[in-house]
């Protein structure tokens, strides 16, 4: 019927919509030419929102980056008719139609367009021709960067945009908005480093088959935090050299004691040298840290050479008063003091003391000492024992040879000095 006929023709929504294809003409025209293919080039306008810096890699000596990647030119043969004026926004299906700017990253190792839920790809066309086509990718791109004052260095990394095919005859690349055509989130952060800028700028590349295509930079310097170095690698060898300085106070006739002290600090600064070695790469070129670990660890191994120096001094001194003594090979004459540093039983009076003998004239002292506590507590042996263990410190002091009280002073004087340059070069 007539009403029925009136009613279909009133329903919208059985209006066939016209195409993006048909009504942006791209059928009419070869999209696989440039706009103003000939003629002069075409200016791509860049902008750049960078949402996140993922991660810093020394060892691969390169940085993830996570950005909004915006392109801006005119192409006339997209341009429609609009009533209202208003612009045209597509997702990424029609990318593969039209002509858009071969951007790439220079340097780039690894990148990618995200595409969840779909491909982040956004298209706007405005009735007069021009685009704003805009895309979100995650780049991974080198970093030259210089170790030579790590871990107190910054580093300057750029990620560079440049047109692969186009040079400047045909393309002109330049930032959209000048120095304000680069803008970062506000909630960046590193764990390592702090960002201490980024900035915009542009120049040229010369290839010689090609010839000159423009170049856009993106330069960001990078900080590194310096406490966290300091916890896992200054402070323990600092604590390091300063445990290696008690066998400067140690009886020098306490073998076992200094020895051990002395390998273990430098089998501790050996592992801290080998932890930070492991997560950086093989530079050829020294770094600040190792020239801090390597100095730390001179110190430590000399503290044992010190003690070495010591104890062929202290042989060679009791050789000599042997010989004048004219005593038997193998015993020495030796004070009660001396006695006990030896073997650490407590002697009454001078002794002479075979140096292999010591354990079992230690067990006969034990044995002697109990007998006598049983038969009188408090006799003359005993009050000597007790004003003994007060005035060990002053006794171990005069006890100890004279490299050894050198020793006290130079070492820590000479730390503490290199610490002063250290410090004061690489701040």
């Amino acid at each position: 019927s007539k009403r029925e006929i009136k009613m279909r023709k009133l329903d919208s929504t059985k209006v066939q919509p016209l195409k993006s294809e048909q009504l942006l003409r791209i059928e009419d025209h070869d999209f696989a030419l440039r706009p103003g293919f000939g003629g002069s080039p075409i200016p791509v306008g860049i902008d750049v929102q960078v949402e996140s810096i993922d991660s810093i890699s020394e060892v691969d000596m390169d940085f993830t980056m996570t950005l909004y990647l915006r392109h801006y030119w005119k192409d006339e043969r997209l341009s429609f008719r609009s009533d209202k004026n208003k612009s045209m926004t597509f997702d990424g299906r029609l990318i593969k139609k039209i002509w858009v700017p071969d951007i790439f990253f220079v340097h780039s190792k690894r990148s990618f367009i995200h595409d969840t839920t779909v491909e982040n790809i956004m298209l706007r066309v405005y009735p007069d021709g021009n685009v704003l086509f805009s895309l979100r990718i995650t780049v991974s791109a080198m970093c030259f960067m210089d170790f030579s004052r790590f871990p107190l260095d910054t580093q300057n990394c750029s990620l560079e945009l440049e047109s692969y095919a186009y040079n400047e005859d045909d393309l002109m690349l330049y930032w959209k908005h000048g120095n304000k055509s680069l803008s970062t989130d506000e909630h960046i952060s590193l764990s390592q480093f702090f960002i201490e800028e980024f900035s915009a700028s542009s120049g040229l590349a010369f290839y010689s088959s090609t010839g000159w295509y423009n170049r856009l930079f993106i330069n960001f310097a990078l900080r590194r935090h310096i406490f966290f170095f300091v916890l896992q690698s200054y402070f323990p060898a600092m604590l390091m050299v300063m445990l290696s300085w008690v066998s400067f106070w140690i009886d020098r006739r306490a073998v076992p004691a200094r020895v051990s002290l002395g390998i273990t600090t430098v089998l501790t600064m050996s592992t801290i040298m080998t932890g930070v070695s492991a997560s950086m790469p093989q530079v050829s070129y020294i770094k600040a840290v190792d020239v801090y670990l390597w100095i730390s660890f001179l110190f430590v191994f000399l503290s044992v050479i010190e003690y070495a120096a010591v104890n062929y001094l202290t042989t060679i001194e009791e050789r000599k008063q042997l010989k004048k003594r004219g005593k038997a090979s193998g015993m020495y004459s030796i004070d009660a003091v001396q006695a006990m540093a030896f073997d650490g039983c407590f002697h009454d009076t001078d002794v002479d003391m075979d140096l292999t003998g010591f354990s079992d004239r230690c067990e006969e002292n034990e044995t002697r000492a109990g007998a006598a506590s049983v038969s009188n507590v408090d006799t003359p042996r005993m009050k000597r024992k007790r004003s003994l263990k007060g005035n060990v410190g002053r006794i171990i002091l005069q006890n100890n040879h004279v490299i050894d009280t050198y020793s006290r002073i130079i070492f820590p004087s000479v730390y503490i000095v290199f610490n002063f340059f250290y410090w004061g070069l690489y701040i």
